[in-house]
Protein backbone atom coordinates (compact mmCIF):
# COMPACT_ATOMS: atom_id res chain seq x y z
CA UNK A 1 0.00 0.00 0.00
CA UNK A 2 1.15 3.34 -1.13
CA UNK A 3 0.15 6.73 0.33
CA UNK A 4 0.14 10.38 -1.19
CA UNK A 5 -0.54 13.94 -0.65
CA UNK A 6 -2.00 15.54 -3.11
CA UNK A 7 -1.35 19.26 -2.71
CA UNK A 8 -1.80 20.88 -5.70
CA UNK A 9 -5.26 21.97 -5.04
CA UNK A 10 -4.55 23.28 -2.02
CA UNK A 11 -3.41 26.69 -0.74
CA UNK A 12 -0.11 27.06 1.07
CA UNK A 13 -0.58 29.45 4.43
CA UNK A 14 1.38 31.64 5.72
CA UNK A 15 0.73 32.47 9.74
CA UNK A 16 1.71 35.16 12.03
CA UNK A 17 0.67 34.78 15.55
CA UNK A 18 0.32 38.25 18.24
CA UNK A 19 -0.20 39.03 21.71
CA UNK A 20 -1.69 42.39 22.57
CA UNK A 21 -1.15 43.68 18.93
CA UNK A 22 -3.39 43.59 15.94
CA UNK A 23 -4.29 40.73 13.52
CA UNK A 24 -3.67 43.00 11.10
CA UNK A 25 -0.15 43.75 12.52
CA UNK A 26 0.75 40.29 11.78
CA UNK A 27 -0.37 40.61 8.76
CA UNK A 28 2.11 43.60 7.95
CA UNK A 29 4.95 41.72 8.99
CA UNK A 30 4.34 39.02 6.92
CA UNK A 31 4.79 41.04 3.80
CA UNK A 32 7.09 43.64 5.26
CA UNK A 33 9.84 40.71 6.41
CA UNK A 34 8.93 39.11 2.98
CA UNK A 35 7.86 36.04 4.32
CA UNK A 36 6.07 34.60 1.56
CA UNK A 37 9.76 34.85 -0.77
CA UNK A 38 10.57 31.47 1.00
CA UNK A 39 7.38 29.98 -1.09
CA UNK A 40 8.70 32.07 -3.97
CA UNK A 41 8.26 28.16 -6.37
CA UNK A 42 4.58 27.06 -4.82
CA UNK A 43 2.55 27.95 -8.05
CA UNK A 44 -0.48 27.35 -6.38
CA UNK A 45 -2.36 29.87 -4.11
CA UNK A 46 -0.70 31.09 -1.16
CA UNK A 47 -2.99 33.22 2.14
CA UNK A 48 -1.36 35.30 4.91
CA UNK A 49 -2.99 34.40 8.37
CA UNK A 50 -2.84 36.82 11.06
CA UNK A 51 -3.75 36.18 14.44
CA UNK A 52 -3.64 37.86 17.56
CA UNK A 53 -4.43 37.13 21.30
CA UNK A 54 -5.22 39.55 23.73
CA UNK A 55 -4.28 38.61 27.21
CA UNK A 56 -6.46 40.44 29.69
CA UNK A 57 -9.55 39.81 27.64
CA UNK A 58 -8.65 36.02 26.57
CA UNK A 59 -9.89 37.15 23.15
CA UNK A 60 -8.58 36.63 19.72
CA UNK A 61 -8.96 38.05 16.07
CA UNK A 62 -7.37 36.69 13.08
CA UNK A 63 -7.32 38.39 9.53
CA UNK A 64 -6.84 35.76 6.38
CA UNK A 65 -6.51 37.43 2.95
CA UNK A 66 -5.67 35.62 -0.41
CA UNK A 67 -1.31 37.01 -1.62
CA UNK A 68 -0.83 38.18 -5.01
CA UNK A 69 2.45 37.44 -6.60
Amino acid sequence: MSAYADITNKPAIVIELKWDKTADAAIRQIKDKKYPEILQDYSGNLLLAGINYDKVSKKYDCVIEKYDK
